[in-house]
């Protein structure tokens, strides 16, 4: 493996030194062409070839590794300015979140003077699984020790690459983002930072999966109406932000490779679509075939997990987290209830013979406008006492056949929720106004 890493070093300084070499031969030819001296010219080509000797090329790089860090959170990503310290943090958590700490490989980059990337790339570039940052990291200096004259130049050059891994003191930045954050009696100052290698982990996922072969093959597949064995992966709704303008390698090494391009994924509430035409034959609004009993589902879920799981149920951190979810599904079902009361359907529950009573009151209040019967029952409240009881029962029956044993102390429970007679009167206050 050192071996191979030894090789890889050998390429890349031979190949810089070619692209030099390339670059100067053409311009000799035109100051040749000029009239200047040859021997000046052979004598500047004698000196670029001696630059690019493994050794000296090596202790060159290391010195201005000093001038690059190896980073997992950039800071001129808010800033092109700032001056704020970029950090390095490889900790490893299952927190299911998604972040930095989630990722199994890190990808590192590199923020400094762009002159010096070079040196990055060096250190970074993987070769059969390995890198010579990974080999300094963990104290193995082999790869270098093939091309040092002696221990204490190899030492020279471990102590100038392990520059680009040593942070300097943390420090701010008047153009960094900046947050004071209470604790006690006293604020933490807090420094939000790009994640830029969690950006770079996205950006190569989203381009296996918009450009890949493997995606191609897939697309290519779905067009020509045949199976595959892997599914077709896109990401709508995206949207570019670009970073350091024409010179992208001014923000970081990652930015640069990217074209200073990010994509990021919408994150936007799901968009209102009112129903088309109204229900025709509805018998009950709790019915499994009706939305709200599909929508709830995911609620349902995670519901059942939350009770499931936790031995003691009736702590109060379990009770609180069953709240909300039974508060959640308040807000999905009035959600429900509010796109039925379009005023362009006005009476389409005399259509639905079969829909409740109470359930007609609650999600027809316009025909009442024609319908003098039907306003003094919707005129009596109590259809909201019996709206209450259908959820309470609804939920219960959801619950059981999520094998929970619940029954009559948790009906009472459903059917009292704070959230449903609050959100009940607000929607009763937006209809008498609408019937004005």
């Amino acid at each position: 493996m050192n071996e191979k890493l030894a090789g890889f070093i050998a390429d890349y300084i031979a190949s810089r030194r070619q692209t030099k070499l390339d670059a100067f031969e053409k311009e000799a030819a035109k100051r040749l062409a000029q009239g200047e001296d040859a021997s000046a010219i052979a004598l500047e080509r004698q000196e670029m070839e001696a630059r690019y000797q493994p050794r000296n090329w090596l202790t060159d790089a290391a010195r201005r590794a000093g001038q690059i860090s190896l980073v997992t959170h950039a800071a001129k990503f808010t800033h092109g300015d700032s001056k704020s310290s970029s950090i390095y943090c490889e900790t490893r958590e299952d927190e299911g979140y998604l972040s930095t700490s989630s990722l199994a490989n890190i990808a590192t980059d590199a923020v400094g003077n762009a002159a010096a990337l070079d040196v990055a790339k060096l250190l970074q570039t993987e070769v059969n699984g390995d890198t010579l940052l990974a080999c300094l990291k963990r104290g193995d200096e082999r790869p270098l020790k093939a091309f040092a004259e002696d221990d204490a130049q190899l030492a020279q050059w471990v102590a100038g690459f392990n520059q680009a891994l040593t942070s300097a003191q943390p420090a701010s930045h008047k153009l960094a983002k900046q947050i004071y954050f209470p604790v006690g009696d006293d604020y933490h100052l807090l420094c939000p930072l790009f994640a830029t290698s969690l950006a770079q982990a996205m950006h190569e996922k989203m381009v296996a999966a918009r450009f890949g072969e493997e995606a191609k093959a897939i697309r290519d597949a779905h067009r020509a109406g045949m199976w595959h064995a892997k599914p077709d992966i896109r990401y709508p709704g995206l949207a570019e932000m670009h970073f350091g303008g024409t010179k992208p390698q001014n923000i970081s090494a990652l930015n640069s490779a990217r074209g200073g391009r990010v994509w990021l994924l919408p994150s936007k509430p799901p968009a209102w679509v009112n129903l088309q035409r109204a229900p025709q034959n509805m018998r009950n609004l709790f019915s499994p075939r009706e939305a709200f009993n599909r929508a709830a589902s995911g609620i349902i879920a995670r519901m059942t997990f939350l009770l499931k799981v936790s031995v003691d149920r009736n702590n109060v951190h379990i009770r609180k987290a069953r709240a909300k979810y039974v508060d959640e599904l308040i807000d999905l079902l009035f959600m429900q209830a509010s796109a039925f009361q379009q005023e362009k359907w006005q009476g389409w529950t005399q259509n639905c013979p079969e829909l409740p009573l109470h359930q007609q009151l609650w999600l027809d209040p316009g025909r009442g406008k024609t319908e003098e019967s039907f306003w003094r029952e919707r005129d009596k409240d109590d259809w909201q006492v019996a709206v209450a009881d259908d959820f309470a029962r609804w939920l219960n029956y959801r619950l059981k056949k999520a094998s929970l044993e619940v029954g009559a102390v948790e009906w009472r429970e459903w059917r009292t929720q704070p959230l449903f007679r609050r959100r009940m009167r607000e929607m009763e206050a937006i209809v008498q106004e609408a019937l004005k």
